[in-house]
């Protein structure tokens, strides 16, 4: 199977990666997370423990590993219109948390905006690029927070 972008090539930046550390509990940084994301314009109106359900269902023994929806509505609504509504198979966009340690958070994300874009999934690419700028602000200003709050 030939995949329409090499993999090798693709660099975090290009995905819109963003990776942060906190110092705290699980619990207290899922509240940290949705906290600060809320101040940044999101909203969450999906989130759940993948780690909890794979520890049920397959004893799977995973560390705590939550995942939290976030979402724009103005941005998606605007976001679906540019993608002749296949963004919608990505959404929400995706704030990870899972224990690296007790007392210590992985945060990660990726742009589900870019990710489109690197798919071809953008149908007006001039729109798209707006939007990767602006989803991309509101998540680096959220980012720089997340330490600092």
């Amino acid at each position: 199977m030939q995949l329409p972008i090499d993999p090798e090539a693709v660099r975090g930046e290009d995905y819109g990666e963003k990776r942060a550390t906190l110092e705290m509990s699980h619990e207290d940084a899922i509240e940290h997370v949705r906290a600060v994301f809320a101040d940044h314009g999101f909203g969450v109106p999906v989130e759940f423990s993948p780690s909890d359900l794979l520890n049920e269902k397959v004893d799977a023994d995973r560390d705590p590993y939550y995942v939290l929806g976030a979402c724009n509505p103005a941005i998606a609504d605007r976001a679906l219109d540019a993608t002749d509504n296949t963004l919608g198979a990505l959404m929400p966009c995706n704030v990870v948390i899972w224990e690296e340690e007790p007392g210590v958070q992985t945060v990660y994300h990726v742009s589900i905006m870019r990710v489109a874009k690197l798919l071809g999934l953008d149908t007006d690419s001039e729109a798209m690029d707006a939007i990767i700028e602006e989803t991309g602000e509101m998540v680096a200003a959220a980012y720089a927070d997340l330490d600092s709050s």
